[in-house]
């Protein structure tokens, strides 16, 4: 028989459960892979967004390289959420 954890008290300590004795393991991992999706996302789209933008200060040609910049974020984007899903599936 193992000694108790001197920190619960605990005869047999469980390092993956929290403290309602739940394992958390799996959770925090897929949380933290579609946090970091958000994340991505933003970026993806603050880049492309921001691309277009100076694509048409540039040219002079107005909405044109906003709406490529914005319809290539959302590419990006949608392609990104596919490949991050897929892995869960």
């Amino acid at each position: 028989m193992d000694p108790p954890d001197p920190r619960t008290g605990a005869d047999d300590p469980t390092p993956d459960a929290g403290p309602d004795g739940a394992e958390h393991r799996g959770m925090t991992a897929g949380a933290s892979a579609f946090l970091g999706l958000g994340l991505s996302l933003g970026v993806c789209l603050a880049i492309t967004v921001g691309g277009g933008l100076a694509l048409d200060a540039w040219l002079h040609s107005s909405p044109l390289g906003l709406l490529v910049g914005l319809s290539l974020g959302v590419v990006l984007a949608v392609l990104m959420v596919v490949a991050t899903v897929r892995k869960y599936l």
